[in-house]
């Protein structure tokens, strides 16, 4: 299951996972003929596809989607915490419900979803959540409620590996860096500035994360668990 599936990073992901075998529902709010074509391009590489309407801030959307998988896959191997949301601004303009929606989507959603999914992953289960390689660094201003919204999730992340660990489940993050989709457009009006602050000065594609996301959810990552890995073409070092 990934969650925010219907574009971007999470498309990208439910495409690749259904290439290496696995058959795969995706969860999407307001996107639904986009969910529906990630369904149709899942389909045609002979996997079965499923997608379920569930608002990220609703923590009971979150856990009827997980028991809608359950009613139709019969079993759950992976989750993948994708969807998410940006809000930008000083951190003096940020409202209380701004504060309560960016903590509702980004990490109320990733603790519901997960403890929900728990009765049915065993043993090499995989719960990968996407953050960003600004949990780690704050390269510009603006980012302060973001930012802290995927930091709360290394510490989740680290906590549920240890958890989780004796049932043999993993549980690891990925931190993209700037990706090209529509929440952040390599011709934006902020993609100079990210470029600039690059090692590789060229924003990344959304296979580039789905790629690494897939190796976490596969057979040889198994000896991994509580980690993140970055992967921003350089803007953190």
């Amino acid at each position: 299951m990934v969650t925010g599936g219907s574009r971007g990073i999470g498309a990208a992901i439910a495409r690749r996972l259904a290439l290496q075998g696995a058959n795969v529902a995706i969860t999407y709010h307001n996107s639904e003929a986009k969910a529906q074509l990630v369904v149709k391009q899942i389909e045609e590489t002979g996997a079965r596809a499923l997608a379920i309407a569930a608002d990220g801030g609703d923590p009971k959307a979150i856990r009827r989607a997980i028991d809608e998988v359950m009613r139709v896959f019969g079993g759950l191997d992976i989750l993948v915490n994708n969807a998410g949301i940006g809000l930008f601004n000083d951190i003096s303009a940020f409202t209380d419900e701004d504060f309560d929606r960016i903590m509702a989507v980004n990490v109320r959603a990733v603790f519901a979803g997960s403890q929900a999914a728990l009765p049915y992953l065993g043993a090499g289960g995989r719960i990968i959540t996407v953050g960003s390689c600004l949990a780690e660094r704050v390269a510009r201003p603006g980012a302060a409620l973001y930012a802290m919204s995927k930091s709360a999730l290394v510490g989740l992340t680290k906590g549920m590996a240890r958890d989780l660990g004796p049932r043999g489940i993993t549980v690891n993050m990925v931190h993209p860096g700037p990706v090209d989709t529509d929440m952040n457009p390599a011709d934006g009006p902020f993609s100079d500035d990210q470029r600039s602050r690059m090692a590789i000065p060229a924003y990344g594609k959304a296979d580039d994360i789905a790629g690494l996301v897939a190796y976490l959810a596969g057979p040889e990552s198994g000896y991994i668990t509580g980690a993140g890995f970055v992967a921003d073409g350089g803007t953190n070092i």
